[in-house]
């Protein structure tokens, strides 16, 4: 089992550090929200809210998720990355570049837990 100092030294901030000496986690479900946010569901149970909006800027990959619209139809790939297809009807496991994912290490470090954090439904 590698250790937080481990990480630290190969140059991971000490929040990513953290959650890798803890366990990686899966993402299981996600749901889009109003004010461009996620709720993220993890292989522990474990429910995490991921703010996009930052992400959401002009000129770059995550443009067209500006429109509402679009936000929603965020879905997990088969890697459970959270994705969006930029062409809905293309399909993007035969056109990679249709595709806008974000790692499921990155979702849960910079997300927060939602009603505690564990899902007790």
């Amino acid at each position: 089992m590698k250790t937080l100092e481990y990480y630290l030294s190969k140059g991971f901030d000490p929040k990513m550090a953290a959650y890798f000496v803890a366990g990686r986690r899966r993402i299981v479900a996600v749901s889009p929200n109003d004010h461009f946010t996620l709720t993220l569901t993890f292989d522990n149970g474990e429910r995490r809210l991921y703010d996009v909006a930052p992400l959401l800027q002009s000129d770059t990959v995550f443009a067209p998720f500006r429109d509402p619209e679009n936000f929603r139809r965020v879905y997990l790939d088969e890697d459970h990355c959270v994705s969006w297809d930029i062409d809905p009807t293309v399909d993007s496991k035969t056109v990679w570049s249709n595709k806008v994912d974000l790692c499921p290490d990155t979702c849960y470090v910079d997300s927060i837990p939602v009603n505690g954090g564990i899902d007790h439904e």
